[in-house]
């Protein structure tokens, strides 16, 4: 019999993985390869021009049919755009994250978009909910890239993000198995949302010294950084270790803007340059030892999540 539940229902899709929408590795590849196994991929748009990522939507569309989403981060320069190309594309679903869903939930809704929004805590939460979305992913510190402000564990948010709203939650940040899926749903959450552990597969766009450095990281490699400006969590490495030294001899945002530069993240997890880029990934790379396809680690963490809960029942 067929698995359904909220989220299942909600994106039409077989299992509750969603594939994080992470800048320079999800792109028509990965996103594809998670739909056709049956979960939700997501393209995540933020480090792509406009023209870039109608094509990545158009290629996906032409790879799976099969659901799929895009991630746009509220904060875009050319958000407008953005959002335009998903209407006229008719991507069926948009997680929106860094920033207001007040703005574009309405419009997306209005043109039949289930509309997901991230949050850090059960405040935002509400709020998203308020705005009118679909669901939310709450998003604990834990997670790669960037965080919210609150620090707050996803062993505490989701709970306290399942208790404040109706409408489904999605786990995220620290999730890369099936034991962390079935923890994640007995704290209330209807479906997980993984990004590190599939950054670790073939079908991500990051590149391969990126992903070598993930599978060989270990507890404690990852840290929150630039927190002055955007909390983001980093391997460590050269340029962590230079933002540490400006932090720690009181770097004000300016002179922390102009150590980031432009490109940062791409220069490291697109092309490869692990010193000088910007890694970022989440503490869970401590748990990732090998690269293998997208469809491998959506159906290995679902039958842990299943044969875990059968497990637990049986205590």
């Amino acid at each position: 019999m067929a698995f359904q539940n909220p989220v299942t229902s909600l994106f039409g899709i077989e299992y509750p993985i969603i594939q994080a929408g992470m800048i320079w590795a999800s792109g028509w590849r990965l996103a594809s390869a998670v739909s056709n196994a049956g979960g939700l991929g997501v393209i995540g748009s933020g480090s792509m021009y406009p023209d870039v990522l109608r094509e990545h939507i158009q290629k996906c569309k032409s790879a799976t049919d099969k659901p799929f989403g895009v991630n746009v981060p509220l904060l875009y320069p050319d958000l407008d755009k953005h959002i335009q190309i998903i209407l006229e594309e008719k991507v069926p679903v948009v997680f929106t994250s860094a920033g207001n869903p007040k703005t574009w939930t309405p419009l997306l809704k209005a043109h039949g978009v289930k509309v997901v929004h991230v949050v850090s805590s059960s405040k935002f939460a509400v709020k998203s909910q308020e705005a009118g979305v679909d669901a939310v992913v709450a998003e604990g510190f834990e997670a790669g890239g960037h965080n919210g402000r609150e620090e707050t564990t996803t062993m505490v948010l989701i709970p306290a993000v399942a208790a404040a709203v109706t409408i489904p939650v999605i786990a995220a940040g620290g999730i890369g198995s099936g034991k962390a899926m079935a923890a994640a749903f007995a704290l209330g959450a209807s479906g997980v949302q993984v990004g590190s552990r599939f950054v670790a597969t073939p079908e991500a766009s990051s590149h391969a010294a990126f992903k070598q450095a993930v599978i060989t990281a270990g507890e404690g490699d990852t840290m929150l950084s630039l927190k002055q400006l955007t909390p983001v969590r980093l391997l460590k490495n050269a340029f962590f270790e230079a933002v540490k030294k400006a932090e720690s001899e009181g770097a004000d945002i300016e002179q922390l803007k102009g150590l980031l530069g432009r490109g940062r993240a791409k220069k490291g997890m697109f092309e490869g340059q692990l010193d000088e880029g910007e890694l970022e990934i989440g503490q869970v790379s401590a748990l990732i030892r090998e690269i293998k396809p997208a469809a491998d680690v959506l159906h290995e963490i679902w039958n842990e999540f299943r044969a875990t809960c059968s497990q637990l029942g049986s205590l």
